[in-house]
Formats: C-alpha cells, structure tokens, sequence
C-alpha cells in the first residue's frame, strides 16, 4: 500500500521561509517522478514543481528563483523548500508520485501534468499572511 505522507506546513509572513517534505512507502521510490502540487481556495490545482528519477528538476515560471525541489532517496523523501513567500502561495500542497516520465538525451524528464502521478498524499496547508 502506497502512502505518502506531507508535512511542514504551516502560517508565515511575507517574505519567509518553510520547507515541506514528504515521506513515501510502499513503492520504490527511485523509480518514480516526484512533484509538489497545490491548491487555493475556490481555484484549479496548479504544479509547483516536479523532480525525475534522474533527479532532473521542473519549476513553472511563478516559482522560479523562489522554490527549490529535492529527494532523498536513501530517505524515501521530497523535500520542497520556499523562500520569499508571498500571499498568493497559500494553499493546500500536495506531493505526487508518477513513473510517466519522458527520456531526452540520456536523462529522464518529469511534467507537472496531474495525469503522470498514481499516488497523492493528503496535503500540507501553507499560508502566508501579508
């Protein structure tokens, strides 16, 4: 039974910092894409970030600069670190684990397309007040 389990998640200011992680059993968890998705309140999901199995890494635009994704795999953990938060972060975050990933040039790439992940974990709330 896969489980994936978040954690780290809680209320900052403007301008600070929290780092998520997010435990996984049940799978082999080099074998998979890892991503962090989030949602608002009254909105879409929407990726934040994404990580291959070749540890290859994914940030949209908004996040970039600002969220950094990483894995242990020694650990069976993702991590997500975000510095410089700003209100419009607030969500609920979510890890993901997929083993759709596409092969370029002798690396794996991973997508942040909620169709790739098999498993979600039940989300960590963040919230950053201004």
């Amino acid at each position: 039974q896969v489980q994936l389990v978040e954690s780290g998640g809680g209320l900052v200011q403007a301008g600070g910092s929290l780092r998520l992680s997010c435990t996984a059993s049940g799978l082999t968890f080099d074998d998979y894409a890892m991503g962090w998705f989030r949602q608002a309140a009254g909105k879409e999901r929407e990726g934040v970030s994404c990580i291959s199995r070749d540890g290859v890494k994914y940030y949209p635009s908004f996040v970039k600069g600002r969220f950094t994704i990483s894995r242990d795999n020694a650990k069976n953990t993702l991590y997500l670190q975000m510095n410089s938060l700003k209100p419009e972060d607030t969500a609920m975050y979510y890890c993901a684990a997929g083993r759709i990933m596409r092969r370029y040039g002798g690396s794996w790439y991973c997508r942040l397309t909620a169709d790739d992940y098999n498993y979600w974990g039940q989300g960590t709330q963040v919230t950053v007040s201004s």
